[in-house]
């Protein structure tokens, strides 16, 4: 029996509640999918199929799997379908990394090595900053290895999000975070893989946003629409702003899941959708280059992970946009593959955890 049919009969007999695969809209960008490409184990994939429609994963909203160009699975659960737009939270840092590249692929940025406090005059004439602070790039903020003291997994840190959230110039706050000091036990950049010594900061990354704003001269959703979105038939989203109005690089951002799986076939195709060239590749190459070690399993690129998955005892690797509740979308360039999941199951211990389990059984349905 022909895939498609085969997931369909699967949907109809199955006692959740979740949507059937879109056909696309006009202007989507997707093919059709095609049994005949995929690469997946039709029963392990039947196997997943019954699972995510018994009841028993939470919360979930979409899955989504793209192989060789192919969308070959796609799933809405919870009253989800094809339009809706999911709030990805941090999942939109990567994005941003994304129009960083735009922004210097347009001559509008030199390079990820531009100085970020340069490009806020009226901040440094009101305020002295440590030279070390403004020796501070975008590279730094895009690894999440500045020198500011700023750990959003460390609620008594200077910089944690929930601090910024609560005061009304995200911005300032940024700016004016203080150097950041290293307890004996810490690593220091010198003493760490890359000269980098990582600690998530999503500060850092509204900032990167900010700095896209500016140097486009536009806001940073009008930038996204026309640099990124629009090439890839991207027709709806939604940006978060700043009180003072700054757009949110940091999270926040809402997109279809059809959409998200652009931005993952954008890196395994060098930056092209549809045979045009949307990102350099040489910036999709060093954003999905190992820049920074994150933890004990996994790196970070430009504001994208990788992540390492054990199936059948190998170790796979996949670059992800990541953000809280379980939303993901994932990659596997040498093997072609995308995958978007979705969840609402925010501030919660398993939304990550179902979600990478979810990717997990998917590598292992891989021929």
């Amino acid at each position: 029996m022909p895939l498609p049919r085969l997931l369909l009969l699967l949907a109809l007999a199955s006692p959740a509640a979740f949507a059937a695969p879109s056909d696309g809209a006009p202007g989507d960008g997707w093919p059709a999918a095609r049994a005949a490409d995929t690469a997946f184990e039709p029963a392990r994939l039947k196997t997943l199929d019954v699972r995510l429609g018994d009841g028993s994963l939470k919360q979930l909203t979409s899955v989504m799997v793209v192989q060789r160009g192919q969308p070959v699975y796609e799933r809405y659960f919870n009253g989800a379908d094809a339009g809706t737009l999911h709030d990805v939270r941090s999942a939109t840092k990567s994005v941003t990394a994304l129009l960083v590249g735009a922004a210097i692929d347009r001559g509008l940025l030199p390079g990820v090595q531009d100085r970020v406090y340069d490009r806020f005059p009226q901040f440094t004439a009101r305020h002295e900053v440590d030279p070390r602070l403004r020796a501070t790039t975008l590279a730094d903020l895009l690894t999440m290895s500045s020198q500011w003291e700023c750990n959003d997994e460390n609620p008594f840190s200077s910089g944690n999000e929930e601090r910024m959230y609560v005061t009304e110039r995200w911005l300032d706050f940024a700016l004016a975070l203080p150097v950041k000091g290293y307890a004996p036990w810490m690593s220091k950049p010198a003493d760490s893989p890359h000269g980098r010594a990582f600690a998530y900061c999503t500060a850092g990354s509204f900032v990167a946003g900010a700095v896209v704003e500016r140097a486009a001269g536009k806001p940073l959703a009008e930038f996204a629409a026309e640099a990124l979105e629009r090439p890839l038939g991207i027709a709806r989203s939604q940006w978060n702003r700043s009180p003072e109005g700054i757009g949110m690089g940091g999270g926040g951002t809402r997109y279809r899941t059809r959409d998200l799986a652009k931005f993952g076939q954008l890196v395994v195709d060098h930056g092209r959708w549809q045979g045009r060239q949307v990102i350099s590749a040489d910036y999709i190459a060093a954003m999905t280059s190992e820049q920074a070690k994150a933890d004990d399993d996994a790196e970070y690129g430009y504001q994208w992970w990788r992540l390492h998955f054990d199936v059948g005892g190998r170790d796979v690797a996949a670059w992800a946009m990541s953000g809280n509740g379980g939303n993901y979308v994932m990659v596997v360039p040498e093997r072609q593959l995308v995958a978007v999941i979705t969840s609402t199951a925010y501030n919660q211990r398993n939304g990550h955890t179902q979600s990478r389990e979810i990717f997990r059984e998917l590598l292992a349905a891989l021929r």
